[in-house]
């Protein structure tokens, strides 16, 4: 983390890599680790607590394994949105805002997650799903099934090396 914080022009520009870091070594942010973002980042609790409420990707608590995070707002929600959220709950026999009892997947609805034109849309910790259909979202979910996240829409850059 330290290294991570040299490259940024002041310790609390820092913080949001940082939250990232901690997500991705634990799964969510613990107390514990806020108290370390305070103290390597000099700023107030208050402010790491901020970022942490208001971005939807940020967790406090442990999760499920996948977090299917499918946006609701009004874009995705007039390209069919709302259909694709019945769809998960059926095919997971859980409600929107629950985990299956193998805590395998939690289902969550969400406001923008910056894709409006590529609706609906699912976001599964950084990996972006967009143009969902039924079909789609059964290929994603079998996939994460058998244990392997499928190529998400917004690593297509990095993966074919585009322009």
């Amino acid at each position: 983390m330290d290294a991570l914080i040299e490259r940024y022009p002041t310790k609390a520009s820092a913080l949001m890599p940082c939250i990232w870091v901690v997500m991705d070594e634990v799964g969510y942010v613990p107390s514990d680790a806020v108290d370390l973002l305070v103290e390597k980042l000099e700023v107030s609790r208050a402010r790491v607590y901020e970022l942490l409420s208001f971005y939807t990707m940020f967790r406090t608590e442990p999760q499920a394994e996948h977090t299917l995070q499918v946006c609701h707002n009004i874009s995705c929600h007039i390209m069919g949105a709302r259909p694709l959220i019945a769809h998960i709950e059926k095919r997971l026999g859980i409600r929107l805002g629950k985990r299956t009892p193998d805590n395998m997947f939690a289902l969550e609805g969400v406001e923008c997650i910056g894709a409006c034109g590529m609706g609906p849309c699912l976001q599964l910790g950084k990996h972006l799903y967009e143009d969902l259909t039924n079909e789609k979202m059964d290929v994603i979910l079998d996939s994460l099934r058998k244990g392997i996240v499928p190529r998400a829409d917004t690593d297509r850059l990095t993966v074919e090396g585009g322009a």
